[in-house]
């Protein structure tokens, strides 16, 4: 008996080969059925709807360090896959994902709040022009919120290490290297590589005036041009609103550094074009809450302890005749311009105590640039500051901008900053100081240290706290490269940044301090371990107004403690015994994240602590 190969399955509008047997005995009708089937479902994929066709171009990702070690992906069926995973979930590039598959988010919150999903994707092989796009949210009552509040971002991988040590020199073959998935990017669509995973961040950002209720979307993946999947997505948007992120209580402070995007952006410092890519990042930091701009008073106050040293915003001159005279041009801009933005609480400048105690001016006899060393407390100190100062304050007189400015130091020694502060008051009175304190000076000097930042771990006296609210000096707290928890490395879980506004308002803090918002590294993009602290530590966002899973999380925190804030006033106001009762229970739960040390459930406090506030907000 003869017998012919037949090749006849159909799979997304093209054949996939497989062995069957046939009889030639087989009747013609039936075998000319199936082939006009077949024939008729490859017509109907060739022909169905297809998206444009784009050119997917961003920059290329580091190597990973561990795709030889991947493991798994000879298990894993052709194609792309995809599913809705944990906000809380770093997904390794070369691993296959352990995860639950699910097509069903849902979520809860106020007016003008921003939520986060997180979708992942693993495929065997590459892919090519992956897409997102959402359907309008459908409230049960015919009301609707245009498809455009959320948004999904592919996520990429960036270069990272390990605490260890914390704080020192690093030599990156003494720590181990991998790559953590923490990129926001801003690309409408990516291709990707065989044998990989690729996390994509999903926000949902309530608009401000959303009719109280319950919405659904569909949110359709395409892949090669073709829908791949569908998901579903509800959320409940609860008759509360969360005020703008400008009237937001919570004292966020980020350092800020312009001279990074300059040299990251290839501009020229306070140029045209400069400005132009200094908005877009510093946008997302107001939107977070940020408070504080900061300024330079002279140049290197940190000396060069960042890949890009910071310059002067003001411009120092020592005439022939001895005078001096000062240009705030910059300093003005920059400040007004940060203002502009939303940024309008405070202004920090650095430093009377800089690095090395190091200060520049140009002198124009010789027509050079000239360093001296000048140490708190001497004649050289006394001589360049004093002019200074008594300038300086008629000038934020004459802007208006005197009693929100503050002469701000990064932990100084007793000694240095007891010289300073006599001068300052003998020069400048009333002037408002900043200090990040780790050796408790604000006990010697509590009505000049109007804002005060102390090291995690650290405790202010009960009685000095409620000194300072009572004088409405703002106290907060920092952590750094000396701790592990809680953090913001590029390699901490995601939990913790949503962690750290809960601390905050558990400990009793205005707000929180991070050193550095984006001090970039050399290649920030791609690698994000620095040469004396943990990966990450110098940055939270990154070059072309790309956010981050570790700084949106920690605007989630802040969030919280905004809800926290007004929950807390609106029980205290109202004194009936229901209020009571919702007061004691918030305020129950927000004890719980006073604690120092990682307790390895984060995220399951976190989950615990929003469920209440969904629970006493509705």
């Amino acid at each position: 008996m003869h017998t012919y190969f037949m090749k006849a399955a159909l799979n997304r509008g093209s054949f996939l080969i497989f062995t069957g047997y046939y009889d030639l005995t087989l009747r013609k009708d039936t075998m000319k059925k199936i082939f006009l089937y077949a024939l008729g479902m490859l017509l109907l994929g060739a022909c169905g709807p297809q998206r444009p066709k784009k050119a997917c171009e961003t920059y290329a990702e580091a190597a990973d360090p561990a795709k030889g070690e991947a493991s798994g992906w000879h298990l894993v069926k052709p194609g792309l896959h995809a599913t809705l995973g944990s906000v809380d979930q770093r997904y390794a590039k070369s691993v296959v994902p352990d995860i639950t598959e699910t097509k069903q988010w849902n979520g809860t919150g106020w007016k003008g709040e921003r939520l986060y999903a997180q979708l992942v994707l693993w495929s065997n092989d590459s892919v090519r022009q992956i897409e997102t796009e959402f359907a309008d949210f459908k409230g049960t009552d015919g009301k609707t919120l245009p498809a455009d509040v959320a948004k999904a971002q592919f996520v990429r991988y960036v270069l990272t290490d390990e605490f260890a040590n914390g704080c020192g020199h690093r030599k990156p073959e003494d720590f181990a290297v991998l790559l953590s998935p923490d990129v926001l990017d801003t690309v409408s669509c990516f291709d990707m590589e065989p044998q990989s995973v690729r996390p994509v961040w999903i926000t949902l950002h309530i608009p401000s005036d959303a009719p109280a209720g319950t919405y659904t979307s569909e949110m359709t993946l395409f892949a090669d041009r073709k829908k791949h999947s569908t998901y579903q997505f509800s959320v409940e948007v609860l008759d509360r609103t969360l005020p703008p992120a400008t009237e937001w209580k919570f004292h966020l402070d980020l350092w800020q550094n312009p001279y990074a995007v300059a040299r990251v952006h290839a501009v020229e410092p306070w140029s045209d074009e400069h400005w132009t890519v200094l908005r877009s990042v510093m946008k997302m930091l107001a939107d977070a809450g940020q408070k504080v701009i900061t300024t330079t008073l002279n140049k290197r106050p940190w000396g060069g302890q960042t890949e890009d040293a910071f310059g002067s915003m003001i411009g120092w001159t020592k005439r022939t005749d001895g005078t001096w005279s000062y240009d705030y041009t910059i300093f003005d801009k920059w400040v007004q311009f940060m203002m502009d933005l939303g940024v309008r609480t405070q202004i920090n400048c650095y430093s009377m105590v800089p690095w090395g105690n190091e200060l520049y001016y140009f002198d124009e006899k010789s027509g050079e640039e000239i360093k001296i060393k000048a140490i708190p407390g001497s004649k050289e100190y006394e001589q360049m500051w004093v002019p200074f100062l008594k300038d300086f304050v008629v000038h934020l007189d004459e802007k208006g901008w005197r009693e929100i400015t503050h002469i701000a130091m990064d932990e100084r020694a007793p000694a240095e900053m007891k010289a300073m502060l006599e001068l300052l008051g003998k020069a400048a009175p009333g002037m408002g100081v900043a200090l990040a304190d780790n050796h408790k000076s604000y006990q010697l000097y509590p009505d000049q240290l109007k804002d005060l930042c102390v090291a995690h771990g650290s405790t202010v006296a009960t009685e000095d706290m409620a000194y300072r609210k009572e004088h409405g000096y703002v106290t907060t707290w920092y952590v750094c490269c000396a701790d592990v928890f809680p953090n913001i490395f590029t390699f901490s879980p995601p939990a913790e940044g949503a962690f750290i506004g809960w601390y905050t308002t558990a400990a009793g803090f205005d707000g929180f301090l991070r050193w550095a918002y984006n001090s970039w590294v050399k290649e920030p993009l791609l690698d994000s371990r620095f040469r004396t602290w943990p990966a990450g530590d110098t940055y939270a966002v990154y070059p072309g107004a790309r956010s981050s899973i570790r700084f949106e999380r920690l605007r989630e925190g802040i969030q919280d403690a905004e809800k926290i804030r007004i929950l807390r006033e609106e029980f205290a106001l109202d004194q009936s015994d229901e209020s009571n009762e919702k007061l004691r229970r918030l305020n129950e739960t927000v004890g719980k994240f006073n604690i120092l040390k990682d307790p390895g459930n984060v995220h399951d406090l976190l989950n615990e602590g929003k469920m209440l506030l969904n629970e006493l907000s509705r």
